[in-house]
């Protein structure tokens, strides 16, 4: 499924009309979960700081910390 229709389905379910707003923040919510890279995120989205970042994204604290918790190397 392409990226566009699954946001598109998210969106439909949570009966709002989809806007390019909509498809950036759904866009860097599953790209921070995907990869963890907030400093890449933070140059796609132009954004100077993680906090604004992460709060842009609806990424809490809680999240951040289960991240880092069940991070393991190898």
């Amino acid at each position: 499924m392409e990226l566009m229709e699954y946001l598109d389905e998210t969106v439909a379910v949570e009966k709002r009309t989809p806007s390019t707003h909509t498809h950036r923040k759904k866009f860097g919510h599953h790209y921070y979960k995907r990869t963890h890279d907030i400093e890449t995120l933070m140059k796609i989205f132009n954004y100077s700081s993680q906090k604004i970042t992460k709060h842009y994204i609806g990424v809490t604290d809680d999240e951040i910390n289960q991240l880092q918790n069940n991070f393991r190397l190898g």
